[in-house]
């Protein structure tokens, strides 16, 4: 008996983490290409067809709600980018990328946010963006030296990259007068030049074949 007291509760926790999952994706797909601004908690309950109170229950206001798509969408991202360990390297370069600018095209306002800092300076918003950033430069890094532990220079020279990205991306995802492959192509490109840029400055990390053929 104790037992089967026991677990009623974690049924129940299991019931509502089904159902907040269930929530995220739906307001994965609401804000996939629209503005926080542009939807009101009234405008979300009525399109997902949910008590607005039940949204208020599991994420306490419609910010909260916000985040907790733009981190589970965002996990996917980082979880991409993570992977693919079994890939060559140059390969898994041109996976992540490709991966980074899919998710960019397809959650179009949630990128913007992430890539802007959200309405005005927002902490949590710059710490999921920090986590992308992140991510991106220790696969890069891992491709590239073979691990994530690099020095401060070559860690800059990434960053400096990535933070140029994520403006292309910006620019790309407003007007699309190029294709993803040839948006890829073009980064994968000037990835090369960061990394001969980084080896000329700090010789310890010499850029891989791939980056020199480039050049």
């Amino acid at each position: 008996m104790p037992q089967q007291r026991g677990a009623a509760p974690v049924r129940g926790t299991e019931r509502s983490a089904a159902r907040r999952a269930e929530l995220i994706a739906i307001g994965r797909a609401l804000f996939a290409d629209t503005s926080y601004d542009a939807l009101s908690m009234d405008d979300i309950a009525r399109q997902a067809q949910v008590a607005k109170g039940l949204i208020y229950y599991y994420f306490r206001s419609k910010r909260g709600y916000y985040l907790a798509i733009i981190q589970d969408s965002v996990a996917d991202l980082v979880a991409f980018a993570a992977g693919g360990l079994r890939l060559p390297a140059v390969d898994r370069v041109h996976r992540t990328i490709d991966g980074y600018l899919r998710y960019a095209e397809h959650h179009q306002a949630a990128y913007r946010t992430i890539v802007s800092g959200g309405v005005g300076f927002d902490a949590e918003v710059h710490a999921i963006r920090d986590g992308v950033r992140e991510a991106i430069i220790t696969t890069i890094a891992e491709g590239a030296y073979g691990r994530g532990d690099i020095s401060p220079l070559a860690r800059m020279g990434l960053l400096s990259w990535v933070c140029s990205v994520e403006g292309a991306t910006l620019d790309w995802i407003d007007r699309p007068r190029l294709s993803r492959d040839t948006m890829r192509e073009l980064l994968v490109k000037t990835l090369g030049g960061a990394l001969r840029a980084i080896e000329e400055l700090d010789p310890a990390h010499p850029a891989p074949p791939p980056a020199r053929r480039d050049g």
